[in-house]
């Protein structure tokens, strides 16, 4: 299960297991799942048959010029500076500090605020986090070709290997997502936090060094990249490439290489795998499962990395269908990279809904921690409420508005998915006739994800459990693994 800092109903807080998506009390579906779940995918279906027949404007000269990069900046001194000195700060809070989690704002700060609400907020603003990257910031410092001559004998950089692509990216996004949702326990120690923080600098800035920085930041450093993917959807540009407004960035084209569809499907399995790790089916899986420790945590990973891989084969085959009912004169991976901005607005969605009462809650957090940073006894750097004075408000939010919202959100960027794959595929298809076609069998995966995701959602309210259902499915693989 799952496991986040949770701010505990009595005011206090402490590190203890939490639902996925963190009601504060449960709230029980107001219809039965199977119309819920049905419900939402005619909606979607609806919307498909209403968006088919409509035109389709030609892409422009500029979006077709468009390049998969991540634009750098004119340096700001001043703003790395303060970026540096806040991840200075957090080093040392978790070196010297506490190492309870609940008193340390360093897995505060970097699970909660940098790992969810900065890629939310780019998601709704647009990617303005480049100017304040810290890790960016050290590969460019150390980007100089008298720095190089010094200590590699030569001014040249390495060239970045096209097989290479956007894969360091996709490893580090894997790598942090297991620290999330597998092994917590550890990876939110703050020791342990301040200490990953600090290797990833030295591999920033030696990567800087090697590669140049813009290669390093535009295809290797896991937060430009991330966060400018996600700054795809933000209404302002802040010098990124695309017309303003929202999505306005999904016009610009992914590269067609397998490791950058690989980061993205990543994006959308990582919050699918978040939920369900909360649903019955996992809980039958852990009592089924004779695997404890470590070696769980294992096979946790293990099943990650293979929701990856099943979605890659799924959404690779329903492309190879799009291209073959279309006719589409691209390759299945062109079709797969063409139709990514379609599934970027549904991850966005469910990482929203997904986390926002935990946000609610738990972003409240910030308010006895910037008192006491570090957690040291007796240090007390601002007044109340900014101590342990403050009482955490665990129904900020209540549960049945925040589910209506949810649902609300998880439809409405499916709709936005439908809409955006009939721009691609209209465009890309030799026909209407054609590109009718190839929509079908994309519109199937759509409706497919609709229901898989609304029953994602429902699993911490439903009454009913799927333990029985599984038992018997689970029996076989129990064996094999005692």
């Amino acid at each position: 299960m799952t496991q986040r800092l949770l701010a505990a109903h009595d005011g206090t807080t402490a590190f203890i297991p939490i639902i996925a998506h963190a009601f504060g009390k449960r709230y029980d579906l107001p219809v039965p799942l199977w119309l819920f779940v049905f419900g939402g995918a005619a909606v979607v279906f609806l919307s498909f048959l209403l968006v088919l027949p409509r035109a389709v404007a030609p892409a422009t000269a500029g979006e077709a010029a468009a390049v998969d990069r991540v634009t750098m900046r004119s340096p700001t001194p001043a703003r790395w500076v303060i970026a540096g000195l806040v991840g200075l700060g957090l080093v040392v809070c978790g070196w010297v500090g506490s190492q309870s989690v609940a008193e340390n704002i360093v897995p505060t700060f970097f699970w909660l605020a940098v790992w969810v609400a900065v890629p939310i907020s780019c998601g709704a603003l647009g990617d303005w986090t480049r100017p304040v990257n810290p890790f960016a910031a050290l590969a460019r410092a150390c980007d100089r070709p008298a720095l190089r001559r010094a200590l590699l004998g030569d001014v040249r950089v390495v060239s970045w290997p096209r097989a290479l692509g956007w894969w360091p990216a996709v490893a580090l996004f894997f790598t942090v997502a297991c620290g999330e949702l597998i092994y917590n326990g550890t990876s939110t120690l703050p020791a342990f936090t301040a200490w990953g923080l600090v290797i990833y600098a030295v591999v920033s800035a030696v990567c800087g060094l090697l590669f140049g920085a813009e290669a390093w930041i535009t295809q290797g450093e896991l937060f430009s990249v991330l966060l400018a993917t996600w700054g795809r959807l933000g209404w302002f540009r802040f010098g990124a490439e695309g017309r303003r407004g929202f999505g306005g960035g999904l016009r610009v084209p992914f590269e067609a290489h397998v490791s950058r569809v690989t980061f993205v499907l990543l994006l959308l399995v990582s919050v699918s795998f978040d939920g369900l790790l909360s649903t019955d089916a996992w809980k039958t899986i852990r009592v089924h499962v004779a695997l404890t420790g470590v070696t769980f945590q294992l096979f946790e990973t293990a099943a990650f990395a293979a929701l990856a891989l099943v979605a890659w084969a799924l959404f690779g085959g329903f492309a190879a269908l799009v291209r073959r009912a279309g006719d589409v004169d691209r390759s299945t991976l062109e079709v797969l990279t063409g139709l990514l901005p379609s599934l970027l607005p549904i991850a966005f969605g469910y990482l929203v809904a997904h986390n926002a009462e935990y946000l609610a809650i738990n972003g409240q957090l910030f308010i006895p921690l910037l008192g006491n940073p570090a957690g040291i006894a007796g240090v007390k750097l601002l007044p109340p409420p900014f101590n342990d004075s403050y009482e955490i408000n665990p129904n900020l939010l209540p549960s049945s508005v925040v589910w209506y919202l949810q649902v609300a959100l998880i439809i409405f960027v499916h709709i936005a998915a439908v809409v955006l794959a009939h721009r691609v595929l209209t465009q890309a298809s030799r026909s209407v006739a054609a590109a009718r076609r190839s929509e079908w069998p994309w519109i199937v995966a759509m409706v497919g994800y609709t229901m898989t995701s609304l029953w994602l959602l429902a699993q911490p309210l439903v009454q009913e459990t799927s333990a029985a259902a599984l038992r018997a499915a689970t029996a076989p693989l129990a064996v094999l693994l005692r």
